[in-house]
């Protein structure tokens, strides 16, 4: 049976990966520095060993010959999902593949050296050969998907989504949100004028954060036999779904941003530990996509942790954790101030969740234009200002640095990511909007400490589906309607302006 060989082969895949991902959780936390050059070599060894039996090319006959057997609905969407796969990986030539792979190392090199700097014109030419190769891969990926070319870069990261729908969701809330964020800053100076923000009170011991931190996760629903938690220069949630390998890190100064971050990646580590068991080997038993894992951390970050009902549950936890003293005179209300404060500012990755979207749309419009050809690497500086005064009211032209240059991803050659962050605040809203729909009480039990009934929603909608269905259509199926801006726009004014 040629399903039963693909099966076999999944099970071979399953022990690769899992053994790339552990190792390159270890060298992110554990490893010793002296251990660096053996550990590349036996990661580039067991990867090239997972490439060659991911793209053999008998997998192509063994998949035409399942169609023709008798499969349950399952193993018809089993193999709907790893043709999918294999149409992706066997796509590119390996020619190009080994082009790609040392133009955008030796990009990604340049760039942090450059950055730091702020030297945009000798990064130029790098980018220049990234955005060439990312439009010839958008070619070759768009003739064997029958995809526009920015729909099929899309595709590697969160299947279904098209330009065509997310053009105008997006338009949708730049339009909300360039209005709503002077509305926001008004609205939270009114408060600060009434309400000063308080200093906090640090130092902080690590070693108190960090058991605050494992009693939220414990809280929330991580399950410590098959996760742990590790600190590394920037947080991340990696392993295996049967081992999540968590990390965080600390200041001493302050403990909110751990916290957070610990909350953030708890969220992706959920929906890893909740992905359905029978189904690990198979493409089908994986995490639907980017904007879906992201839409899981950030409904622990955004939706719950920044709540004032999560903190009637935490705010006693911290104090247990970190002693009575370790903010004193704090309620409520000034925790909610101090994790919710909106500011313009130039880095996306340090933007609260009213302004993050816009920096995301800016770099969302730009890759478009940039894959298109409407728009050269050498102009985006000046694009780039443009949209940043447009739609934040701030100005880059002079400083790259913090403009086009801040962020890893064009130098490495990920275009079509940007979109899943914001798809992912997005759906987080909608997701808490259709659960509080089926389980008003949901409030009530997070003043308590209680998350079980809004894991187990998320478990039965999200978690146990796996990638059955296309991004666009497991939203549908879990909140009942498509992707639609007004959960999250409705969710950000009663945040910010209630």
């Amino acid at each position: 049976m040629s399903f039963q060989k693909l099966d076999t082969l999944g099970h071979k895949l399953e022990a690769l990966e899992h053994a790339l991902s552990i190792l390159g959780a270890d060298e992110a936390t554990h490893m010793a520095p002296g251990g660096g050059e053996k550990r590349a070599e036996a990661m580039a060894t067991l990867a090239g060993m997972y490439h060659a039996q991911a793209t053999a090319p008998e997998i192509a006959d063994w998949i035409a010959a399942a169609k023709a057997e008798a499969l349950n609905e399952d193993q018809v969407l089993a193999l709907g999902e790893f043709e999918r796969g294999y149409i992706n990986a066997t796509c590119l030539p390996t020619e190009f593949v080994e082009r790609r792979t040392a133009a955008t190392m030796r990009s990604e090199q340049l760039w942090r050296e450059l950055r730091a700097k702020g030297d945009w014109d000798s990064f130029v030419p790098a980018l220049e050969g990234v955005v060439a190769l990312v439009r010839e891969e958008a070619q070759l990926r768009a003739a064997a998907l029958d995809l526009a070319p920015y729909d099929a870069l899309m595709e590697q990261y969160d299947p279904g989504n098209r330009t065509a729908d997310l053009d105008l969701v997006f338009a949708d809330l730049k339009t909300f949100l360039k209005d709503f964020v002077p509305e926001a800053l008004a609205a939270q100076e009114e408060r600060l004028a009434r309400r000063p923000r308080k200093p906090l009170n640090g130092p902080y011991p690590i070693e108190k954060q960090r058991e605050l931190g494992l009693a939220a996760m414990r809280a929330v629903g991580f399950d410590f036999t098959h996760g742990s938690l590790a600190v590394s220069h920037h947080p991340f949630c990696g392993g295996v779904p049967s081992d999540v390998r968590m990390t965080t890190r600390y200041r001493t100064d302050e403990f909110l941003s751990s916290l957070m971050g610990v909350l953030h990646e708890t969220g992706h580590a959920l929906y890893e530990q909740g992905l359905p068991k029978a189904w690990s080997h198979w493409p089908l038993g994986k995490a639907r996509g980017m904007g879906m894992h992201e839409s899981q951390s950030l409904f622990v970050e955004m939706q719950l942790a920044r709540s004032p009902e999560f903190w009637e549950f935490a705010l006693p936890l911290v104090h247990l954790h970190l002693g009575e003293d370790a903010i004193p005179g704090w309620d409520i209300a000034d925790i909610l101030a101090e994790v919710n404060h909106v500011e313009r500012g130039y880095i996306r990755v340090d933007a609260d969740e009213v302004t993050y979207p816009l920096h995301v749309i800016l770099r969302y419009e730009l890759e478009q234009e940039l894959v298109s050809g409407k728009l050269e690497a050498s102009q985006v500086p000046e694009a780039w200002d443009a949209k940043m005064v447009e739609y934040l009211g701030i100005s880059t032209i002079n400083d790259p640095k913090d403009g086009p240059m801040q962020d890893v991803h064009w130098p490495g050659g990920a275009f079509g990511y940007f979109p899943s962050y914001t798809l992912g605040a997005m759906i987080a809203a909608q997701q808490w909007a259709a659960l509080e729909k089926s389980l008003p009480q949901a409030r009530e039990a997070m003043r308590k400490g209680d998350f079980s009934a809004i894991n187990q929603w998320r478990a039965d909608h999200i978690w146990s589906q796996g990638s059955r269905w296309s991004t666009p259509d497991l939203i549908t199926r879990a909140t009942g309607e498509p992707l639609n801006a007004d959960y999250f726009k409705a969710h950000l004014r009663e945040r910010y302006l209630g």
